[in-house]
């Protein structure tokens, strides 16, 4: 069974928006982060849906880079916040303006 790629970038764009809400509207740092996964999702599903579309592996080999990269920002994330933790800060994201360099 084919599903075709409307129905792919579709749902691809959906949980695009999802993420991008997820990640706008929050004030917590995992909150912020679970939305950029999200949003990472979307982009490997739309490449693969593409790829399949189209009869090549490059959206695979798409797909398995962005893995890597939600891997990284997922590590670095939880990093930020355990930093916080341990500094006594909350996971607000008000709390990261000392990031900037100042």
């Amino acid at each position: 069974m084919n599903v075709p790629l409307s129905h792919v970038l579709a749902v691809a764009g959906l949980l695009f928006v999802i993420g991008g809400g997820c990640a706008v509207a929050r004030r917590s740092v995992l909150m912020i982060l679970v939305g950029v996964e999200f949003m990472l999702t979307a982009a490997s599903l739309a490449f693969v849906g593409a790829a399949l579309a189209h009869g090549n592996l490059d959206g695979q080999a798409a797909a398995i880079l962005v893995m890597g990269l939600a891997a990284a920002e997922a590590g670095l994330g939880l990093a930020l916040l355990v930093q916080a933790k341990r500094g006594g800060a909350t996971a607000d994201i008000d709390s990261y303006n000392r990031l900037g360099g100042q």
